[in-house]
């Protein structure tokens, strides 16, 4: 399976789809997850503090024989560890857990007030250390950019939200591009239901002979966007 790449502001290459790995329960489910998808050629990993299975993300690149630099892994630090000192020390916890020397993103989870731009402070150090390769944030409204980037020496390389054809993000898009920031796309399947039954969906899968969940997916790779279902 080949998987188009983009490149990030920074030069650093990304790959446009990866596996989410948000509800898999820490052990033998999540390690089987990210085995079988890097089996199937899969070579982007999105994890979390919060979803509480780092450990076994990393113990299964460590099993897949894959060289660790040909794997693109994210991590984000979670709300309650925001702030300067508590973000370097979240991040130490979450290196430690993946046993791992670095990640390739790393993304402040949700703008908390008050906190995100001195948590970004401390993203922007762990770069500067080339402990991440990359860094950026997730569920960051236009809002929230406009305020952090005349505050911070390093633009975010990627913004993560929840993005999908009911949910276009045209504006936030719009805004990203000008400023390079990587759109990616949490959620893009909205779990299946609605958006399957969407009837241009349809239409466009029958016309092609694909799935709803192919359709969609196309339609954020061709509109520039990562895509992690």
């Amino acid at each position: 399976m080949h998987i188009p790449t983009t490149t990030l502001h920074n030069g650093v290459k990304m790959p446009m789809i990866g596996l989410g790995v948000y509800k898999a329960k820490e052990g033998d489910e999540v390690k089987q997850a990210v085995k079988t998808a890097l089996e199937v050629g899969y070579r982007s990993i999105d994890t979390a503090t919060v979803y509480e299975n780092e450990s076994g993300v990393g113990e299964a690149v460590r099993e897949s024989g894959i060289p660790r630099e040909d794997i693109f892994i994210t991590t984000k630090v979670w709300n309650d560890d925001q702030g300067y000192e508590e973000t370097l020390e979240a991040f130490e916890k979450s290196l430690k857990k993946l046993q791992m020397d670095y990640v390739d993103l790393y993304l402040i989870h949700w703008p908390i007030r008050g906190k995100y731009v001195d948590t970004y402070r401390a993203l922007e150090k762990l770069y500067e250390e080339g402990k991440v390769r990359a860094i950026g944030v997730s569920n960051f409204h236009k809002h929230h950019l406009e305020l952090l980037l005349p505050n911070c020496k390093v633009k975010p390389m990627v913004n993560q939200v929840e993005l999908h054809p009911m949910l276009a993000q045209f504006e936030l898009r719009n805004f990203c591009q000008g400023e390079q920031i990587q759109m990616e796309a949490w959620s893009p399947l909205m779990r299946g239901g609605e958006v399957f039954q969407h009837p241009i969906i349809q239409a466009i899968a029958t016309k092609y002979e694909k799935t709803p969940a192919q359709v969609i997916l196309r339609w954020d790779i061709q509109s520039g966007v990562v895509t992690i279902p």
